[in-house]
């Protein structure tokens, strides 16, 4: 047996736990969906809602039972610096789209990814409401609902998300050929929209965080396309600060220029 063959069969096991623990997550979130439960205002005007904080506590309890070595690191959950002593993570956003979710929009998902030394190696995107789930594991490809996924490859046309501000910033030859994508409120969905194809690329702004993207990052990377800040390095998660900068995600020569709009971008 190779080296990697065991590493490939741990990340198979991982991703086989998140999967199962996102799929009863999901039936979670479904008893709330849609008929108004409480919410709350978080600091920065943003909400939660009491599905966040039951996936929450579902996924905690369930995921450190069977990996009490992992460390954790969640939307809902105080930080605890503890987690950095741990060989491998797991980073969760409980749900991913929750203005989304209190508006009865199906746009919205539950995040898992299993992180080490800043990588993903097994993340799932689990979207009850439209019936999709995104699964993927380092070396292993990506899959919506079982069937491999990748990015759309040399199209004429461009669809394009995130803030319009930076989109209008591309070079005038690129921008005739892109159609901006409506706002998607669910940042880890949009990405796994470029990752199957739908999308062919999006600007991420800045004050993103690690749970809205481990898990899409992988999904994206398995598809064939990456995550990327100005300087075209990707991402690193589970570190001491979850917060993101400005960030691009797509393939190719798209998301070449699309780096260079960022290093071209205010402080």
């Amino acid at each position: 047996m190779r080296e990697s063959e065991p590493r490939h069969a741990e990340h198979a096991e991982d991703l086989t736990l998140i999967e199962t623990a996102a799929r009863e997550a999901g039936e979670i979130a479904m008893r709330y969906f849609r008929r108004d439960p409480e919410v709350w205002m978080k600091a920065g005007d943003s909400p939660v809602s009491a599905a966040d904080l039951a996936v929450d506590a579902f996924l905690k309890s369930t995921l450190l039972a069977a990996r009490p070595d992992y460390g954790w690191l969640s939307e809902e959950t105080v930080d605890n610096a503890e987690r950095l002593a741990a060989r491998r993570t797991f980073v969760v956003d409980p749900i991913d789209g929750t203005r989304a979710f209190i508006d009865g929009r199906k746009v919205w998902c539950i995040s898992i990814a299993v992180v080490e030394d800043g990588r993903s190696l097994a993340g799932v995107l689990d979207c009850p409401a439209s019936d999709e789930i995104f699964t993927a594991a380092a070396g292993a490809g990506a899959c919506m609902n079982g069937v491999r996924i990748g990015v759309r490859k040399d199209q004429p046309d461009i669809a394009m998300g995130g803030p319009k501000a930076m989109i209008d910033r591309l070079p005038p030859q690129l921008r005739e050929r892109i159609t901006p994508h409506g706002y998607i409120p669910s940042l880890a969905y949009r990405i796994a929209l470029v990752a199957r194809g739908t999308l062919d690329a999006t600007f991420v702004k800045p004050a993103s965080h690690d749970w809205d993207l481990a898990a899409a990052d992988l999904l994206l990377s398995e598809a064939g396309g990456q995550i990327v800040d100005a300087s075209m390095r990707r991402p690193r998660y589970a570190g001491p600060n979850p917060k993101l900068g400005s960030l691009a995600a797509g393939s190719g020569d798209i998301l070449r220029s699309m780096a260079k709009v960022l290093a071209e971008l205010p402080v």
